[in-house]
C-alpha cells in the first residue's frame, strides 16, 4: 500500500461521537503549515506525509463533527499541487461545488478552526469569499468553475497582470452541465490564460450518467494513444526551442498523431483547448512537475487527472454515493451513527416521494420521473431500481430536466420532475417559457425546500414560493404532513389536472410514523381548517404548519385560543376561506418557510387589499437578507418561526395595534 493509500490510524476513540469538545491534533507537518507560504518550504519529498497528515486530519475530524467527505479524500493531492505549485491567492484557484474544498480550507489558514465547519456560526461547508482571501469565487452550485476563472483570466489580462494564473477545478459529473460547455467555447477564443482541471472519478453524488462518462473512460483506456502522445511531447519538447522542432512544431505534429490514432482530444481541442492527460491524480510527484510545466504555456488548457472519491479511506471508495456525507461514524469500525428510537420515526419527505411515485406508476403509465443528478437525494433512486425504463437520471443538466418533462408532457406523460428547490433556480426561464406559457402540465416536486441546515445560503430552498406563484399558469402547493404529500401527488398527476403543479417540501422528517395513507383528490386551490378559535387566526403553509399546531395546543393552556388554517396552496388562494378568516379575525398569524418577500405572507396581504379588508397581520417567515448555515432547528429560530416564535408572535398580537407588520 502506498503513502497516498494509508487508510486510518489505529490509535482513535470509539466513543469521539460522544465527546466532539475533544481536541485532534494535525500530523507533524500540517501542524506547520498555516499558509501556501509554509507549504512551499518543503522538499518534494516531503508533500507525501503531508498528502497522508492532511487525509488523516479529514478523516479524524468529519468522523466526529460530520460534513462532505469523500469528495474531499479524493482530492488531497491536487490540493497540495496546486497551493505548492502556484501562488495563491494571487493565482486564483476555483473550485467547482466546494465539496472538495476541505484540504484547500486547512492548508489556508483554516485549520485550527476547521472543526466548526458547517456548524452555526462556524466555518463554512463550502468556499467563501467573505471567509478567507483565498476563497476566490463562492459555489455550491455545480459547473460555474470554468466561467469564473475565465472571467478572472480576462480581467487578469486587462490589467497586464501578464504573470497571474486562473484554475479552475472541475469534477466530471459538474462537466454534464450545459453552462461548462458555454464557458469552454468562450475560453477557446477568449485568449487568456486559464487551466481547467478536470477531476475525473466516474462520480458526483451518485453515479456519472451519459455519453459524457463513457467518452471520459474511452480516453483514460486508450493507453495506445497515451503511450504515443506522451512519448512525442517528451521527446520533441525537449528538443531546443527555435529550431526545426520547436514546441509549435512539436505541437503540431503531437495533432496529427491524435488524429491518427484516437478521436479522444477532439471535444476539448475542437473548443480550441490544450488538452493534457489523462495522468494519475494521486501521484504529487506527477502532479507537482505537471503543474510546473502548464505554467508555462500560455492559453487556454485542460488538464485531465484521474483520481478516486473517498481514496485512503477504504469504505468510501468502495460505496462512494454512502460516504459523499455519511454524517458522523467510528473511523476505525466504519460504522455510520444512527440515532435510535424507543417508537417509531416519521420517514423523510423525500422517502414518501419516492415510494408514493411508484405506487402511483404502477396504477398510471403514463408516469415518469426525472432528475439532474441527485436519485438518491431526491429518493426516485427506488424507481430507478423498480422501473428503470420510466425513471431517468438527466445528470447535473436542471434546463434539460425541465425542457425534457415539458416535450414528455406534449406527448401525454405524466412526468414528476423531481429538483431540489435552490436547483430550481438554475432553470426559471424553462418553468416560464417551456412549460409555463403551454399549460403543460408537469409535476415539480422541489425538495428542499425552506431552510436545509449545514449546506447553508447556497442551498437554502427560500425563493421558490415568490418565484413560482407569480408565473402564470402555475399550481403551488406544499402538504403538512406525509399524507398531504400523497394526496398532491395523486391529485397532480390525474387527467383533470391541466396546468403546471409545483408541490414543495423540506428536507428531513415529516410527523407520521404510519404515513401510507390512502391516497385522495385534492380540490385545487382548497385549503382546510384545522382548529377553530377566537381573537387570532394563524394561516400556515406547508410543514410550518406543524410549529403553528404545537404553538396552538401550549397557547391553550394559556387560555388563547388561535384558529388554524391550513392553505394547502398559494396558488390559487382558497379565496372562501379567507374570506371566513377576514370576517372573523382581526389579527393574523401567516406562517411559512419561505421568503417574507413576495411569499405566502405577501399573496394575504394581496388578498386583504383587494377585498378591502382592515386586520392586524404579523408576516413570520425566512427575512429578506441571507441565512448561513447551521442546524434547521437552530435556523428556524433565528429566523423567528419556530413554535416559540408563533407563540410569543401571538401573545403581542392579542394586543397589537398596529395594522401591517414585517
Amino acid at each position: 500500500m502506498g503513502k497516498s493509500e494509508q487508510i486510518i490510524s489505529l490509535d482513535v476513540y470509539n466513543a469521539a461521537p460522544k465527546n466532539p469538545g475533544m481536541k485532534i491534533e494535525p500530523g507533524v507537518l500540517l501542524q506547520k503549515i498555516d499558509s501556501p507560504e509554509d507549504l512551499k518550504k518543503l522538499g518534494k519529498e516531503e508533500l507525501y506525509k503531508v498528502c497522508d497528515e492532511l487525509r488523516q486530519y479529514i478523516i479524524d475530524i468529519v468522523s466526529i463533527h460530520g460534513g462532505h467527505f469523500g469528495a474531499s479524500l479524493g482530492v488531497i493531492e491536487l490540493t497540495v499541487a496546486l497551493h505548492y505549485v502556484y501562488n495563491t491567492p494571487y493565482d486564483q484557484l476555483v473550485w467547482d461545488v466546494g465539496h472538495q474544498a476541505y484540504g484547500h480550507k486547512i492548508l489556508t489558514g483554516r485549520r485550527d478552526n476547521f472543526h466548526t465547519n458547517r456548524k452555526y456560526g462556524g466555518l463554512s461547508g463550502f468556499p467563501k469569499r467573505s471567509e478567507s482571501e483565498y476563497d476566490t469565487f463562492g459555489v455550491g452550485h455545480s459547473s460555474t468553475s470554468i466561467s469564473a476563472a475565465l472571467g478572472m483570466a480576462i480581467a487578469a489580462k486587462h490589467k497586464k497582470e501578464h504573470d497571474r494564473k486562473s484554475v479552475a477545478v472541475i469534477g466530471d459529473g459538474a462537466m454534464t452541465a450545459g453552462m461548462a460547455f458555454e464557458a469552454m467555447n468562450h475560453a477557446g477564443v477568449a485568449e487568456a490564460d486559464v487551466l481547467v482541471i478536470l477531476n475525473d472519478n466516474n462520480m458526483s453524488i451518485d453515479p456519472n450518467v451519459g455519453s459524457l462518462r463513457e467518452y471520459l473512460t474511452d480516453i483514460t483506456t486508450s493507453h495506445t494513444y497515451n503511450k504515443i502522445k506522451d512519448d512525442i511531447w517528451n521527446t520533441l519538447g525537449k528538443l531546443p526551442v527555435g529550431g526545426n522542432f520547436s514546441r509549435e512544431i512539436a505541437g503540431k505534429l503531437e495533432q496529427s498523431i491524435k488524429g491518427f490514432i484516437s478521436n479522444s482530444s477532439n471535444l476539448f481541442e475542437s473548443m480550441k483547448m490544450r488538452y493534457f492527460g489523462p495522468i494519475d491524480g494521486h501521484n504529487i510527484t506527477k502532479l507537482v512537475d505537471t503543474l510546473k510545466d502548464l505554467k508555462d504555456i500560455p492559453g487556454p488548457k485542460l488538464l485531465h487527472i484521474i483520481t478516486t472519491k473517498g481514496k485512503g479511506y477504504a469504505l468510501a471508495e468502495k460505496d462512494q454515493t454512502k460516504w459523499h456525507a455519511p454524517g458522523l461514524f467510528d473511523k476505525v469500525t466504519g460504522e455510520i451513527y444512527k440515532k435510535t428510537f424507543d417508537v417509531p420515526q416519521a420517514p423523510k419527505y423525500q422517502d414518501v416521494f419516492g415510494k408514493t411515485i411508484i405506487e402511483l406508476a404502477k396504477k398510471n403509465e403514463k408516469i415518469f420521473g426525472i432528475t439532474p443528478a441527485m436519485p438518491s437525494g431526491s429518493s426516485l433512486k427506488f424507481m430507478m431500481d423498480e422501473m428503470p425504463d420510466r425513471a431517468i437520471d438527466v445528470g447535473i443538466c436542471e434546463q434539460h430536466a425541465v425542457t425534457l418533462s415539458a416535450g414528455m408532457a406534449t406527448q401525454g406523460l405524466r412526468v414528476f420532475c423531481n429538483i431540489y428547490s435552490s436547483f430550481m433556480q438554475r432553470a426559471y426561464d424553462q418553468v416560464v417559457h417551456d412549460v409555463a406559457i403551454q399549460k403543460l402540465p408537469v409535476v415539480f416536486c422541489l425538495d428542499r425546500a425552506g431552510l436545509v441546515g449545514d449546506d447553508g445560503p447556497t442551498h437554502h430552498g427560500v425563493y421558490d414560493i415568490a418565484y413560482m406563484r407569480c408565473i402564470p399558469n402555475m399550481v403551488v402547493s406544499s402538504p403538512m404532513n406525509e399524507a398531504e404529500l400523497r394526496d398532491l401527488m395523486y391529485t397532480s398527476q390525474l387527467e383533470s389536472t391541466k396546468l403546471p403543479f409545483v408541490i414543495r417540501y423540506p428536507r428531513g422528517e415529516g410527523v407520521m410514523p404510519e404515513w401510507q395513507t390512502e391516497m385522495k383528490e385534492i380540490q385545487i386551490g382548497k385549503g382546510r381548517k384545522l382548529k377553530d378559535g377566537k381573537d387570532i387566526a394563524i394561516l400556515s403553509f406547508g410543514h410550518p404548519g406543524n410549529f403553528a399546531s404545537a404553538a396552538i395546543r401550549n397557547l391553550r393552556t394559556e387560555g388563547i385560543t388561535p384558529a388554524h388554517y391550513d392553505l394547502r396552496f398559494v396558488k390559487p388562494l382558497d379565496e372562501e376561506m379567507l374570506h371566513e378568516v377576514f370576517t372573523n379575525y382581526s389579527k393574523i398569524i401567516t406562517v411559512e418557510d419561505g421568503t417574507v418577500v413576495g411569499g405566502v405572507g405577501s399573496a394575504i396581504l394581496e388578498f386583504m387589499s383587494q377585498h378591502n379588508y382592515t386586520a392586524t397581520v404579523k408576516i413570520l417567515g425566512i427575512p429578506d437578507r441571507l441565512v448561513e448555515h447551521g442546524s434547521q432547528k437552530e435556523l428556524h429560530r433565528e429566523c423567528n418561526y419556530d413554535t416559540e416564535a408563533i407563540m410569543d408572535t401571538a401573545r403581542q398580537l392579542i394586543g397589537a395595534t398596529v395594522k401591517v407588520m414585517h
